[in-house]
């Protein structure tokens, strides 16, 4: 510590330079936070997604609907511990672009297969006691300004016309990632005011298992049930379903993985031709350090730390902007459930960065170390 000023005189000597240096840096950690919060929002869902949970839809697409009398029919395979469905209401508040999940749930079995979307017992009550009751996640009804008993008017292009909900209650989960934008309404409400030839009709089914171990033969047994009928059906594991939706946007890390080789890379080479310039340009005064007894192991970590000083100045400084930004709120308005920068990341960050800089200054402090105080001297 005691020769940190020497390392900061010879960086601020060319400004500029250390300026646009430690800019660089800045700009590559604010994209690897950037790809950070966008490959953790992609895969969130499968982060959390259980395997004791199967989902089934119907065979041809998920926009297709489900006869409500298969649930009967599923409780019944050995293994089945509860079923419960939901319903795609899409509604829309105030604007198209205020996209938020909603739909209609089935008010039996939602809290027995979905424990960790906590709702206390008296909202609960209330949302039961109230047909055109509805439960809000925290971070829509934070994104509008809900509160409860607030009188919500949706928009329903797929039924339409306007539907008007009282809000009877904020539902909040009990894992970090859980979905905390949705908008639930109830399903009996919406079967009685939407056509005739869509009542009895549901999207798509949510089976809870006794055991992970049975997804397998629980997922074989419904889609051979239902083999043949109007209606076939596609089951898989939540975890499944989710990794499979994830996999349609593209090869996501794969691209984020190229972009952020690239670019630290690049990163890597301006390091390296800065510190070059700067050990060439003071070879002379690296001389006179060695000819009055400074050690060539000094010389070498004086180069070096001047690099990693470099690295990390830029990439906290990056890694803060990339946080600050998370912190703003989400710009996807909705379309993420996710969208934060870990900890755990942002130290990997750091990590790359400190790596960007020993690799940087490696071969120009190697250089400055076996530098033959004689033969410096003669090039001044």
């Amino acid at each position: 510590m005691k020769y940190l000023s020497l390392i900061k005189a010879n960086l601020l000597r060319k400004k500029l330079r250390t300026t646009l240096t430690i800019g660089s840096f800045v700009v590559a950690l604010f994209l690897f936070g950037f790809l950070a919060i966008i490959h953790g929002a992609f895969n969130q869902g499968v982060d959390v997604a259980g395997v004791d949970r199967l989902m089934t839809i119907n065979k041809v697409s998920i926009i297709q609907p489900l006869p409500i009398s298969y649930r009967d029919q599923i409780l019944r395979i050995p293994g089945v511990k509860r079923v419960t469905f939901d319903v795609w209401f899409g509604g829309i508040y105030q604007d198209p672009k205020n996209f938020f999940p909603s739909f209609a749930i089935d008010t039996e079995n939602q809290r027995e297969v979905y424990p960790e979307l906590q709702v206390s017992d008296d909202q609960w009550k209330a949302f039961l006691d109230d047909r055109e009751g509805a439960i809000a996640g925290p971070n829509t009804a934070k994104r509008f300004g809900w509160k409860i008993g607030d009188r919500i008017p949706l928009q329903a292009p797929i039924y339409g016309g306007t539907f008007e909900f009282n809000l009877r209650g904020i539902y909040h989960g009990a894992r970090e990632g859980d979905d905390l934008s949705q908008f639930w309404i109830q399903y009996k409400y919406l079967d009685e005011h939407r056509p005739a030839a869509l009542k009895g009709q549901i999207g798509w089914y949510t089976v809870k298992l006794d055991s992970a171990d049975d997804a397998p033969r629980v997922v074989k047994a419904i889609d051979n049930m239902f083999a043949n009928s109007p209606f076939e059906t596609k089951s898989e594991t939540l975890q499944a379903m989710a990794a499979s939706w994830v996999k349609q946007a593209g090869n996501i890390e794969f691209l984020i993985l190229a972009i952020g080789g690239v670019v630290f890379f690049t990163l890597l080479l301006v390091t390296g031709n800065t510190m070059a310039l700067a050990v060439r340009e003071r070879i002379g005064e690296l001389a006179v350090l060695k000819a009055v007894g400074f050690s060539d192991r000094f010389v070498l970590v004086l180069v070096l730390a001047e690099s990693i000083l470099i690295a990390l100045v830029g990439g906290a400084i990056g890694l803060a902007l990339a946080k600050l930004w998370t912190l703003l709120g989400d710009p996807t308005g909705g379309m993420l459930q996710s969208f934060t920068l870990p900890t755990l990341l942002m130290l990997v960050g750091i990590v790359c960065a400190l790596a960007v800089g020993i690799l940087a200054g490696i071969l120009p402090a190697t250089s400055a170390m076996r530098l033959r105080v004689v033969d410096a001297l003669r090039r001044v």
